[in-house]
């Protein structure tokens, strides 16, 4: 086999998609192809997208231009994703997707997430052998970390709701360019640099992106007739091929058969997974988390997302204090306590609610938020782990009579969000993943899309004993997630609606740029653009290199905020990786009609917004 080491990297914009015949993989050494040019920020009227990149961002306006809803262009904008994005999201994950009804003046939610298969239990990731939990990085190459995944019957369920075309419509644009191809960037060629190590390892990934044992060239187009093929098979057939039928049965029988190179030494962990669990699968329907800030609305993901929890209570630990009237340095702590004291208790009482009690409703009260705003002291940082808070105590004391979780859960950092509306006012914000960069590393042979490796959101032991652990593995159960895609209203009516990508920093990412842009007289580009900074009661924050170069950095650290910069692959510490946290798109609703679209500018290669009607 080929042996992949780390070599630099280069993260360049994104190029949109081109004409040609259908060839599986890239074509080295072709010359880059030209197309739209990528643009962070769009203002105008007649509906808007902002996504991960150019040719998912005019697959929505090309569906809204036609007379689509924001339904219909968020699902055209996450098929295409799963062709130009495919390491990070795809029909082999799930996701969640928030949605604002411009009718009823109400924001839904559906939950896509993964399940477990029927037949797992709580030893999932204990190897048998040994007694011992399975090391990381073999626990997500392999068939054990393959949820049910969730994202076809998420498309179905808000296309049946609330959309206005087919399945079939929705995916022709994603189809076109899975066919036709797409300029690889040096983003989607770093993104297989980082993958090559175990891509190798399995014959159909390394056949579609090692083509030739060949990084993809930049510039030269990408074609995948194979994921061309699934959805216009899915437009013919429905979600029931997937969900039962000959396209689930090619998935369960890649995550039982992994179907490995030859001369490979990866060592085959088949997973669980049978039709049957594919058939059981559903997408419930749920009610987003709310909470009030700064007299806003802002809704987000219930569990098995920790996001909208999350991002609520840290908003209401924070409306105790002023921050638009104290210094960057004391903002900024008292940011970095508050998610701190939040991922305290994110950790102790957060799961699936269909299998574990879930205290929404306390953690998500005023109350709880004062009894643990009372302990950030404005002088000095907390040393963690903090303990958890007890929700069901009210706002009576600042001192939780809980231990602190010594351990720490972990949570894989790829996914991408999307965020769509339309001219009547409808919008959508909607993550998805396929967990880890390169999820599973596994694609299903003939079918063109990689698999999930969400199982390992579980954690595969308690945190810590004598402590109940909501989130560990269970038959049919969902693991936690940190996705938060966000809507906020102002007077029952749209304001932003933002979400981003990067595992438990989402949390932190969201909630950064609603202080940025609320509290800190950010515009929401700048907001989007802003170094950042993850405090997730750890003993250190995962803080970008141009945070820490912040002129308040050393004000922060001299209150005991310590700040550290992960660069290596969590698979693989040989590889080397940027130093970003999310990369996050948003919409603000400026009145009249109009909307600001604002896409990441630089990270991950920067993403791409546009309205159907530019204006300045």
């Amino acid at each position: 086999m080929k042996a992949w080491k780390a070599g630099g990297l280069a993260i360049v914009i994104a190029l949109s998609g081109v004409g040609g015949t259908a060839a599986a993989g890239a074509a080295p050494g072709a010359a880059r192809a030209p197309g739209p040019a990528q643009q962070a920020v769009a203002v105008g009227s007649g509906g808007a997208v902002a996504s991960d990149n150019v040719q998912a961002t005019r697959a929505g306006i090309e569906v809204l231009g036609h007379g689509g809803n924001a339904v219909d262009a968020a699902v055209a904008v996450a098929a295409t994703l799963g062709v130009t994005d495919p390491f990070v999201a795809g029909i082999g994950g799930g996701g969640f997707l928030t949605y604002y009804d411009a009718r009823t003046r109400q924001v839904y939610t559906i939950d896509g997430r993964e399940t477990t298969p029927a037949s797992a239990g709580p030893s999932l990731f204990i190897d048998p052998a040994t007694g011992q939990p399975l090391a990381f990085p073999v626990a997500v190459t392999s068939g054990l970390s393959v949820g049910v995944p969730g994202t076809l019957m998420t498309w179905q369920q808000a296309l049946r709701h609330w959309g206005t075309i087919s399945l079939a419509a929705a995916l022709r644009p994603a189809e076109r360019v899975a066919r036709h191809g797409f300029p690889v960037t040096d983003t989607f060629r770093e993104q297989v640099r980082e993958n090559a190590f175990r891509f190798d390892q399995i014959a159909p990934t390394s056949a579609l992106f090692l083509p030739g044992g060949q990084l993809p060239a930049a510039g030269s187009v990408f074609r995948n007739p194979d994921l061309a093929a699934t959805y216009a098979e899915l437009g013919r057939e429905g979600v029931a091929d997937f969900y039962g039928g000959a396209l689930g049965a090619s998935v369960v029988n890649a995550v039982r058969h992994l179907p490995l190179a030859p001369g490979a030494t990866l060592v085959p962990r088949p997973g669980l997974m049978r039709l049957s669990d594919l058939a059981a699968y559903t997408a419930p329907r749920q009610a987003p988390t709310h909470v009030t800030y700064q007299g806003l609305d802002v809704y987000g993901m219930a569990p098995p997302s920790s996001g909208g929890i999350t991002v609520g209570e840290s908003l209401n630990i924070l409306s105790n204090f002023d921050l638009r009237h104290m210094t960057t340095v004391q903002a900024l702590h008292h940011y970095l306590e508050a998610t701190r004291l939040a991922f305290a208790d994110r950790n102790r009482y957060i799961g699936d609610p269909s299998q574990v009690p879930v205290p929404e409703r306390q953690l998500l009260s005023a109350g709880f938020g004062r009894q643990r705003a009372c302990l950030i002291n404005p002088a000095k940082a907390a040393t963690s782990p903090v303990p958890p808070g007890d929700p069901f105590a009210g706002p009576g004391g600042c001192v939780p009579a809980r231990p602190a979780l010594t351990g720490q859960p972990s949570d894989g950092a790829s996914t991408n969000n999307l965020v769509v509306a339309d001219r009547w006012g409808d919008v959508v914000s909607y993550t998805t993943t396929i967990e880890e960069l390169g999820g599973n590393g596994v694609v299903v042979p003939g079918r063109g899309f990689l698999l999930n490796n969400e199982l390992t959101d579980f954690d595969f032991v308690p945190i810590q004993a004598g402590v109940p652990d909501p989130n560990l593995p269970a038959a049919g159960k969902r693991p936690r997630s940190s996705m938060a895609p966000t809507i906020v209203l102002r007077d029952g009516r749209p304001f932003l609606a933002v979400g981003s990508p990067g595992g438990a920093s989402i949390i932190t990412t969201v909630l950064q740029i609603l202080l940025d842009r609320l509290d800190f007289g950010m515009t929401l580009p700048q907001a989007i653009a802003a170094p950042r900074a993850s405090q997730r009661n750890g003993a250190t924050t995962q803080a970008e290199p141009d945070f820490i170069a912040l002129p308040a950095a050393p004000g922060l650290q001299a209150l005991g905020q310590v700040f550290a910069v992960a660069d290596t692959s969590p698979l693989n510490p040989s590889i080397i990786i940027p130093p970003t946290i999310g990369a996050a798109n948003g919409l603000e609703f400026l009145g009249r009609g109009r909307v600001l679209a604002a896409a990441e500018p630089v990270r991950r290669g920067g993403g791409d917004a546009a309205v159907v009607s530019p204006r300045s």
